[in-house]
Order: C-alpha cells, then structure tokens, then sequence
C-alpha cells in the first residue's frame, strides 16, 4: 500500500467517523428517549365490586403493567379512571368529564422513559358525549360520539389527568400529540396545582376540562 493510499484510507475513516458523530448529535443515530407498552382491558372481565347507590355502579380493578393496576369507578353516566394504588394525591380516581362518559374497554398505552422499567404516564381513550349528543338522547339512547385522549401521570407524587386530544379533530396525529403531553408534561406536573392542557384542535360541542394550547 503506497503512502498515498494509507492517507485516503484514513481520510476516508476520518469523513465516516464525522458523519456518525453529526447523526448522534442529530438524535437520527441516538436512543428513543421513550417507549411505550400496551396493555388490554375489559371491566367485564375484571374484578367487580358492586355500589351502594342506584346511580353508583361499583368499582373495578383490571391488570395493569408490571403490576400496576387499573382502578375504574362509575357513577350518574360518568367513569374515573386511575392507576396504581390509591392514596392522597391520586386525583385520577376523582376526575371525569361534564358530558356523560365511558371507558370500560380498551388499550391503554404506557410511556416509558429510557432505561427506567415502570411508566410515567398512560394514555387512554375515553368515550365521550357531545352537545349534539345529549340533545338526540332526549329523543332515545344517543351513543357518545366524542374521542377524546386522556394522558394520565402517574408516580407517588401523583397521579391525575395531564392533558387531553380531541381523537377525532386531529385525526392521524392524535397519537402523537398525546404522547408529546405525556413526554414534555407528565414527570413535571403538580397536581391539584397545574391544570391540564388541551393540545390540538376540538370539535364543536365537545368539552374539555383543560386549557388549550
């Protein structure tokens, strides 16, 4: 190998280790910073335990993630929904939406951070009942139209509502919207002290509890 080949090489090595470094510093090469995990769940298969009142339909608890588990109450039409064991911060088990609501049923995505084995926060769909459709309901059963994802923190210091995504408003990038709530707000949200957002567009007769952004 002549002298003039050995300084290619190596200038060839040179201009492949500055392309790797410029795709790490770019984040293209980097680590995921979070991930998610999946879980299933029907109260229909859970655990039930029955409520005292005629509009107190009882309690549920579902599997969870890593032995996180799901917690589901309902009562007037409305559901809660929260995660974990319960205690004095956890707000999720305390908080729903004015219009008449449902989440018996579903996925629920878990945000994770790298490296860290239990989740920050959750994402969830919730079912949820428009203008429109509480005035068809005067005329008979209305389903609830409304779609809205519910981002959830989760944590000893708290586990409460984060966020909200009109699932139908922003169709293709609700998602992706939640999960940005979940990844930018979650681990830094008080609760009982800072409100939940409202990220994206919202249709028309649909009301959400946060504020938009």
């Amino acid at each position: 190998m002549t002298r003039n080949d050995i300084a290619e090489t190596l200038f060839a090595s040179f201009l492949l280790g500055l392309a790797v470094l410029l795709l790490l510093s770019s984040g293209v090469l980097a680590a995921e910073p979070f991930t998610s995990a999946y879980t299933h769940f029907d109260t229909a298969k859970c655990p039930h335990q029955p409520g005292n009142d005629e509009e107190d339909y009882g309690s549920w608890r579902c599997p969870g993630y890593r032995g996180l588990p799901m917690r589901l109450s309902a009562g007037d039409q409305r559901m809660f929904v929260s995660f974990g064991k319960p205690g004095a911060h956890d707000l999720a088990a305390s908080e729903t939406f004015t219009g008449f609501n449902s989440a018996d049923h579903g996925t629920v995505e878990w945000r994770l951070a790298a490296g860290q084995p239990q989740p920050f926060a959750t994402i969830l769909q919730w079912q949820v009942m428009t203008e429109a459709d509480h005035q068809a309901e005067a005329k008979g059963p209305s389903p609830a139209s409304g779609r809205v994802l519910v981002v959830t923190r989760l944590g000893k210091d708290g586990t409460c509502h984060v966020g909200y995504v009109d699932a139908r408003a922003n169709a293709g990038t609700a998602n992706a919207l939640a999960r940005k709530i979940a990844d930018e707000q979650a681990r830094s949200f008080r609760c009982g002290k800072d409100k939940p957002v409202v990220l994206g567009a919202v249709s028309s007769g649909l009301s959400l509890p946060g504020k938009a952004r």
